[in-house]
């Protein structure tokens, strides 16, 4: 029974990530200001795939509710970090 959850969970991640990458691209047909590359939704798919499944690691490997929260908006910090990195440069 936890297998058929777990793989429930791993499906609405990789689902979810598809569900973000159709937003740019459902724009890119509507306006000029969208306007990304087949790399940019290789890089942005590996982002988003990487995060869900490292939170879903998280899930799987820590009991502790608490632990979980932390780790996992830690993973999302950082992803959120990395994104707005490679689309303004917020660093450099």
């Amino acid at each position: 029974m936890k297998t058929s959850a777990t793989n429930k969970r791993l499906f609405a991640i990789l689902f979810g990530a598809l569900l973000l990458l159709a937003i740019p691209l459902i724009a890119m047909q509507f306006t000029e200001e969208v306007n990304w590359t087949a790399f940019d939704f290789l890089v942005a798919g590996v982002l988003l795939s990487c995060t869900g499944l490292l939170c879903e690691g998280i899930l799987r490997l820590f009991r502790k509710t608490s632990t979980r929260v932390v780790a996992c908006l830690t993973v999302l910090f950082v992803a959120f970090m990395i994104w707005a990195e490679l689309a303004v440069g917020i660093f450099t």
